[in-house]
């Protein structure tokens, strides 16, 4: 099994440069990712299994997941449009 702060990092590190907080706390965990510049929160999920994530295929898939919802959330739309 992977370390909570392993875990916590590579999740963390994965939405850069958006700012993302993993919390973790009695086997589940919570994700939330914001812009940077407002400080709005575009993406929170709660109650994710962490004793699901055994493996990188595991946490590769979570990280799939949570970018396609952030993607639907609007925010890469607005992100398209400042460059």
């Amino acid at each position: 099994m992977i370390s909570t702060l392993e875990l916590r990092r590579i999740i963390e590190t994965s939405f850069l440069p958006l700012q993302c907080q993993c919390t973790v706390g009695h086997g589940g965990m919570t994700v939330r990712i914001c812009d940077p510049a407002s400080g709005r929160v575009d993406l929170l999920v709660t109650g994710i299994n962490t004793r699901t994530l055994t493996s990188s295929r595991a946490l590769s898939e979570l990280i799939a997941e949570l970018r396609y919802d952030l993607k639907h959330t609007g925010l890469a739309a607005e992100q398209a449009g400042r460059r």
